[in-house]
């Protein structure tokens, strides 16, 4: 071999000699999915770490104390103002209005003309049923003679048969006699009746005389008047309504609505306030007199009319106003008060913390079951008994409390381990 080749050929390296290099690139094309597990494992340990780690900030609860107060429950009903009596006056003949001398607002006492009708038509009706009435008096008088011709016939006749012993008359002429008397009785009193019949006829043109002059019923105050002169009326049906009287517009009546879901609570002889959009700062008084059995259904709604009095000397109220009102239907002094807010509020529901295990590491990593929540509910013995929350020294402490009436905002307490003072959770405040 030449000196030369031996000078010229490279020196392999330790790596080259040993195939290191060339198992070590082969190796990571055949697996690279090792070097995605490494970052994946990367992460998962920063995870545990932070979740270890970490420190759970504290929590911030609002509280309201117990205190004591007076409650005052309310139901809530609209209705409209009326007069306590009012009376619709009509008319019962049928005519032209002549005259109208009442107007609106005006005071009435009773028997004050209101209205007068035209009464030349019935005053000819009325004539002409007193000549009917004469005609048919003249008709019992003439009943009467032939009654009394038939009479004398007839004794006549039975004269003759007993002077003759029966031998005369014939009975043919005794029947005719006899039927003749009858006739003429019945003659008579079918006059009579026509009489009669004639002078009813003539009492009602005379009412209907009467009639077309209205009367005031009442002593009240002019509602309506529906009526002007010239106004022509007909009443072959109904009779048609004139004139709308109040008879006392100082004392009215408030006829409101009450729920079906409210009217077990409302009874007679309760107190309640209303307002009116006339007077939107301005409350008045009323009292319930009466609840009616009776209900109706407006859009799928059941309530029932419930009239409560009101006193109306200043004339302020007028009828057909909208009212809203609020009947006290319960009222406690002094007592034990707690806001809705309160007996609103649950703790939220927080995951229980696992004991560390000797799994160290690895068990961290490992999938686990799902962890069990704490339960802060608890089973009430009645529908009136309930969990409240207050702070305690290092977690919620719960009290069992039985509730009373409430108005909507506040509830009475009526047993429980409270006092005046103690604060209650009424929720977490949350930071900004």
């Amino acid at each position: 071999m030449a000196m030369s080749d031996i000078k010229t050929k490279p020196t392999p390296s330790i790596e080259q000699t040993l195939g290191l290099e060339q198992q070590a690139i082969s190796r990571l094309k055949q697996h690279p999915w090792r070097w995605g597990g490494l970052l994946v494992l990367l992460l998962a340990l920063g995870g545990v770490f932070f979740v270890f780690k970490r420190e759970s900030k504290p929590v911030n609860y609002q509280t309201e104390p117990v205190r004591r107060g007076d409650l005052v429950v309310t139901v809530s009903a609209t209705g409209t103002l009326a007069p306590v009596k009012e009376v619709q006056v009509g008319i019962e003949v049928s005519g032209t209005i002549k005259d109208v001398p009442i107007d609106y607002n005006d005071r009435v006492s009773i028997g004050q003309v209101l209205a007068v009708l035209d009464t030349t038509r019935l005053e000819a009706q009325a004539l002409q049923s007193e000549s009917a009435l004469n005609s048919a008096k003249a008709k019992v008088m003439q009943a009467e003679a032939t009654l009394q011709e038939a009479q004398v016939k007839m004794n006549r006749l039975n004269e003759v048969k007993r002077l003759s012993d029966g031998k005369v008359p014939a009975p043919y002429d005794l029947d005719t006699a006899i039927a003749t008397l009858a006739r003429a009785k019945a003659d008579l009193a079918s006059a009579k009746a026509a009489v009669e019949q004639a002078q009813g006829a003539l009492d009602v043109n005379r009412t209907d005389i009467l009639k077309a002059v209205i009367h005031s019923p009442i002593n009240g105050v002019v509602l309506e008047r529906l009526v002007e002169p010239g106004q022509t009326v007909a009443s072959q049906f109904q009779a048609p309504v004139l004139f709308k009287l109040a008879e006392d517009l100082t004392q009215m009546e408030l006829q409101v609505d009450v729920d079906e879901a409210d009217v077990g609570l409302v009874k007679e002889g309760q107190e309640a306030t209303f307002t009116v959009d006339a007077y939107p700062d301005q409350t008045f008084p009323a009292k319930i007199t009466q609840v009616r059995y009776g209900s109706q259904t407006v859009d799928g709604v059941v309530t029932y009319k419930t009239v409560l009095t009101v006193d109306n000397s200043a004339l302020a109220l007028r009828p057909g106003m909208t009212a809203t009102a609020m009947i006290v239907v319960n009222k406690k002094t002094n007592v034990l008060l707690v806001s809705n807010a309160v007996l609103r509020f649950s703790p939220p529901k927080t995951p229980v913390r696992e004991q560390k295990t000797n799994g160290g590491l690895l068990s961290a990593m490992l999938p686990r079951p799902p962890h069990s929540e704490s339960k802060t509910t608890a089973v009430a013995i009645n529908t009136k008994e309930q969990l409240v929350w207050r702070e305690g020294p290092k977690v919620l402490e719960s009290l069992t409390i039985t509730k009373g009436v409430t108005d909507g905002v506040n509830t009475e307490i009526i047993a429980g381990p409270l006092e005046v003072g103690t604060e209650l959770v009424v929720g977490i405040v949350t930071e900004p």
